[in-house]
């Protein structure tokens, strides 16, 4: 049997590597982190169970997973050039957003069942969480709020230095996450904009998931086609 001897060999399309999808992810993630913020309600024990709240703070968890995905892409593209210091930051800011969809699981699913028949500890977790204080004893709630603060702020100042460093992804957005983060150790100061603090954190992870899915995606190079011979033609003919 003879074969086409014009047949082109089949050219498979290659996925998008991991870092594309979690850079996408990143940008995601400062969007919707920007977003949640805007026209954000006051928080209170009747708030809590308004559709308006919950479905914010279902979106700040679908935020952290995705920044979670998203800061993993930027540390695994320089795992080599960002050192010990990077690998800390990593953890630590990963231990923020995971800590993040923790108390945002607690506020949208546990806290709104709670409003009505204890409004008082709702009050009180609510206002640890808004860099206020709780009156009553809210148990280990009080220590996760602080971890989820350390984690974020720390992580994400230690983790901006070491992109920074690094100088593989923007180097822009790696100095606005550093000091996007640090900064929000003002809210206690200002209190009143305390929505304000989350745009430069948002806007850095928009950069640096850009920075990510620009450098890697990059087109399959396309296998050059080849004739295939005819299984009758003899070896070395021209």
């Amino acid at each position: 049997m003879l074969t086409n001897p014009h047949k082109e060999n089949d050219v498979t399309i290659a996925r998008p590597p991991s870092s594309v999808r979690r850079g996408v992810a990143a940008s995601a993630a400062g969007v919707i982190f920007i977003g949640v913020q805007i026209n954000h309600p006051h928080l209170d024990a009747t708030s809590i169970t308004t559709t308006d709240v919950m479905a914010r703070n279902f979106l700040k968890m679908l935020m952290a997973t995705l920044a979670l995905a998203g800061i993993t892409g930027m540390y695994l593209r320089q795992v080599t050039k960002i050192g010990v210091l990077g690998l800390l930051g990593y953890v630590l800011f990963a231990v923020g957003f995971l800590s993040i969809f923790g108390t945002e699981f607690i506020a949208a699913f546990v806290l709104p069942t709670l409003a009505h028949s204890a409004p008082a500890y709702v009050s009180d977790v609510i206002a640890a969480a808004n860099n206020g204080t709780a009156i009553g004893d809210i148990g280990l709630m009080q220590t996760v709020i602080y971890v989820t603060g350390i984690a974020y702020l720390a992580g994400g100042f230690i983790f901006g230095i070491a992109l920074f460093r690094a100088n593989v992804l923007a180097r822009w957005a790696s100095a606005l996450l550093a000091v996007g983060t640090l900064a929000t150790i003002a809210i206690s100061i200002m209190p009143q904009y305390e929505r304000v603090f989350a745009i430069p954190t948002g806007v850095a992870l928009i950069g640096l998931g850009y920075s990510l899915w620009r450098q890697q995606r990059t087109p399959a190079a396309r296998p050059v086609a080849r004739p295939v011979r005819s299984q009758l033609e003899p070896a070395g003919a021209r």
